[in-house]
């Protein structure tokens, strides 16, 4: 299963660069974009059942990058390259520490990053596998995946 990845790795640098428009028009930068594609790995369903087959994102180490990814947006805002989340996040506090310790309010808009970055990965595992069913390369895929 590990290796199929291998054999895809010009078809990943291939829907890479298309998919720069896609990055350019989300909420993410291209330095996000890496961050949140290193936390990222991608999977194939229903492998045995070629009508079914697809690629999934594996996001489940997402959160634990999230706090890097600000830290990536206030650096880039102190250089005058991506806006502040100034305004988006809560202010922190007394209240949202209790709030969140008690398993309320969610992160706010920590978790609407999230969401978007999980959107945005299932799109590209989409896109990647359009590119790899319009090069004949799907079905070799999905059987080393499944060795």
């Amino acid at each position: 299963m590990a290796n199929w990845t291998d054999s895809i790795v010009g078809d990943r640098m291939t829907v890479d660069r298309e998919f720069n428009e896609r990055i350019a028009a989300s909420e993410f930068s291209s330095q996000e974009w890496g961050l949140i594609m290193t936390a990222t790995e991608f999977e194939i369903e229903h492998a045995d059942d070629p009508e079914r087959a697809r690629i999934v994102a594996d996001t489940e180490k997402l959160p634990q990058i999230m706090p890097e990814l600000k830290n990536v947006r206030s650096q880039m805002a102190q250089m005058g390259g991506a806006p502040s989340d100034s305004g988006t996040a809560s202010s922190g506090g007394l209240f949202d520490s209790i709030k969140g310790a008690l398993g309320f309010g969610g992160g706010g808009a920590d978790a609407e990053r999230q969401e978007a970055a999980e959107r945005l990965v299932q799109e590209y595992a989409d896109e990647l596998q359009r590119h790899l069913e319009s090069k004949g390369k799907w079905k070799q895929v999905r059987l080393a995946y499944q060795e």
